[in-house]
């Protein structure tokens, strides 16, 4: 049964674009290249490549490798002109999905340990988006880039996620700063340091450290 084509499904298709895949394989690929930016296409694994086939934009070839059956997807003529056309459309703007800064959101209702908890998650994902960073950066380096045709591509999308990395990781050692200076959640003796933070966009905050004690 078809179903409507997605950003997933694009996805999917831009992978097969590269080379044929087993399902196997487009799982490794994507929880490679995919998992920092596009989750959701890991949880349509198994069903998006059926829908593509559907769609004829891939065909889908049953092999056994010793008593193992597997099957592997290939992007047909039609299929790379529909990822070229997809290209070409508008795309959407960027959106943040965390549940981690929903909790920041709504962290006046629990308690400091729990806030510093909280944001302890973020740095640690930050850390570990770098250290799978540092390991793809490092398979470019020594030579073992499967798809030096995409390189400058890869690099660009490389650079991206390595600056946000960074960003989390940064944000979440002066949050940490600064509530572990605070007393408690209660608005008390924080308004001075609130202030300076909503200033600095607008160039009215100073170049000295906030003080989490202001």
């Amino acid at each position: 049964m078809k179903k409507a084509l997605t950003t997933t499904s694009y996805a999917i298709l831009g992978l097969l674009a590269l080379r044929p895949w087993t399902t196997y394989e487009l799982a490794k690929q994507m929880q490679r290249t995919l998992h920092y930016y596009w989750p959701r296409a890991e949880s349509r694994l198994y069903d998006e490549p059926k829908n593509l086939v559907a769609h004829g934009l891939a065909t889908a070839d049953k092999t056994v490798v010793g008593r193992r059956p597997r099957t592997i997807y290939t992007i047909t003529s039609c299929g790379e002109q529909a990822l070229r056309a997809w290209l070409a459309t508008p795309s959407a703007g960027p959106s943040l999905e965390s549940e981690a800064i929903v909790k920041v959101f709504c962290a006046v209702h629990g308690t400091k340990a729990e806030l510093l908890a909280t944001i302890e998650t973020i740095r640690a994902h930050g850390l570990t988006m770098r250290s799978h960073g540092r390991q793809v950066a490092r398979e470019y380096t020594d030579g073992r880039n499967a798809f030096p045709e995409r390189m400058h591509t890869s690099a660009l999308m490389f650079d991206f996620l390595w600056q946000y990395s960074g960003g989390l990781i940064e944000w979440a050692e002066r949050a940490t700063q600064a509530v572990s200076a605070w007393d408690g959640l209660a608005p008390e003796g924080k308004a001075a340091w609130a202030m300076q933070v909503f200033s600095q966009p607008l160039g009215m905050a100073g170049e000295d450290d906030l003080d989490a004690n202001s």
